[in-house]
């Protein structure tokens, strides 16, 4: 379970993170990774999930949460001070090992971070 000081919670937080931020994509997990820009207010890096009805039954969806839950934590002190990350989750999601989402998620979150800062679009604040 992720601390409630790195939980993405509020719709704006995730819309902010979804357009703005810089994406990068899997064949389980997508990542939206938003870093702060200078200066911000710095707060702990926080991350949301998205797993549809897409992904599978309530047991299938709340299986796939808990493993991301878990593979995202170590990854927390690697991101950037103030980062907000979503991660979504699409249906062969449901049929990985939490090692497996973990490797998965380990390689979209490195593209991300590599990939060009997204063109800020005006998008809500």
């Amino acid at each position: 379970m992720l601390a409630a000081e790195h939980r993405l919670r509020d719709s704006d937080a995730f819309r902010r993170t979804v357009r703005a931020g810089r994406r990068a994509g899997g064949s389980a997990v997508v990542v939206h990774l938003l870093t702060p820009a200078p200066p911000a207010q710095v707060h702990s890096v926080r991350v949301g999930l998205v797993v549809s009805k897409a992904v599978g039954n309530a047991v299938a969806r709340n299986q796939v949460k808990r493993r991301l839950r878990h593979v995202v934590r170590p990854h927390l002190a690697s991101l950037p001070a103030g980062a907000e990350v979503v991660v979504r989750a699409l249906p062969p999601a449901a049929g990985l090992s939490s090692a497996e989402l973990d490797a998965e998620l380990t390689r979209c979150l490195s593209r991300a971070m590599r990939s060009p800062a997204a063109p800020r679009t005006g998008a809500a604040s």
